[in-house]
């Protein structure tokens, strides 16, 4: 197969290619089995994946006076670039989250709560997903990884788009919600002059490991939120009802200072109707946050909003990034 390094470089095609291979993860209805050793399955599931452009296909080249073989063989392209394992970024955690059992039996009765109520993960476990998460430790693992591997990708992409936003901010940041420190641990990285703290409940902050100028405070963001003149937070607000946001952003606003305080969240902004190769992830993950939390939802401005308003902070901005969500910046004043 093609390396990263000969396929790579063409920003806008790896952009596209990432939107692609995120409209195949969450598109249930496609599920694509795992491959085996059974190697006419594997030839059947590779002409799928060719067909839907997810591998290049290329004839086996001859050796010598022969013919060559009777199989073909694949090569990578910019969509399975983000499948590499071993890669700086990659979606194959998310991959293994999204395909987990815990993840993909919601979804059969997604017609049930439609018709009866309810969340569907509740539904086929018995309990939420953060409840059934703190209980489950393999489940734990697999799902701290998959957010993991998109807080880098989503990083890297504020980073590059975003340069003055943390450029001007003194002080502190907490990352609310921030998981296993992945995200905060990049931004202290890239603006050493700022102090990171990592805060999330605290079966996720166990697992955090250690990394330079990150603090980790495990604790409830419903409660209180570590005192900071900076607070970020991505793809938190989405697992949330309106009140429940509501509730959040009121705790964020009391944690910053009034004059100079500042929220960055990184979330999902609709648009239905626009051009973003993201538009159709967008709407797939409304269903699955309809799906696998109560009251988690992805929206629009208007939406946004209100509930920045209700929060307590009466101007924002929001700025589109070459990744699935965009940066809304909120500021009290």
């Amino acid at each position: 197969m093609n390396t990263q390094d000969e396929v790579g470089g063409d920003a806008d095609a790896m952009v596209a290619g990432q939107a692609q291979i995120l409209r195949y993860i969450y598109g249930a209805l496609d599920g694509i089995a795992s491959p085996s050793i059974n190697l006419d399955g594997l030839r059947r599931l590779m002409r799928f994946l060719v067909h839907r452009k997810v591998f290049h296909e290329m004839a086996q080249p001859k050796v010598g006076d022969g013919e060559g073989g009777n199989d073909n063989v694949y090569s990578l392209n910019h969509c399975s670039l983000w499948l590499l394992r071993d890669a700086d970024v990659t979606l194959a955690p998310m991959v293994m989250m999204r395909t987990d059992p815990s993840m993909i039996l919601p979804l059969h009765v997604l017609s049930r709560s439609i018709t009866e109520g309810g969340t569907a993960f509740k539904m086929i476990h018995g309990e939420e997903m953060f409840e059934f998460s703190s209980s489950n430790s393999d489940f734990n693992r697999v799902f701290n990884e998959g957010m993991a591997c998109t807080a880098k990708i989503t990083i890297n992409a504020i980073l590059a788009s975003y340069k003055t936003g943390f450029l001007g901010t003194k002080g502190s940041v907490v990352d609310v919600g921030g998981g296993t420190g992945v995200a905060i641990s990049e931004i202290v990285k890239a603006y050493p002059h700022l102090k990171g703290i990592n805060f999330d409940l605290p079966h996720v902050i166990s697992m955090a490991p250690r990394y330079d100028g990150v603090t980790h405070i495990g604790g409830d963001m419903f409660e209180a939120i570590p005192p900071a003149e900076t607070i970020f937070m991505k793809w938190i607000l989405h697992d949330w009802s309106d009140d429940d946001c509501i509730k959040i952003l009121k705790n964020c606003r009391k944690a910053i200072p009034k004059e100079s305080g500042k929220v960055v969240i990184a979330e999902i902004v609709n648009h239905p109707t626009g051009h973003d190769p993201f538009v159709d992830t967008h709407l797939t993950y409304d269903l699955v946050m309809f799906s696998h939390f109560s009251g988690g939802r992805e929206r629009n401005e208007s939406e946004w909003q209100r509930i920045l308003h209700e929060g307590g902070f009466l101007r924002y901005n929001i700025l589109k990034i070459p990744t699935l969500q965009s940066i809304i910046e909120a500021f009290p004043e």
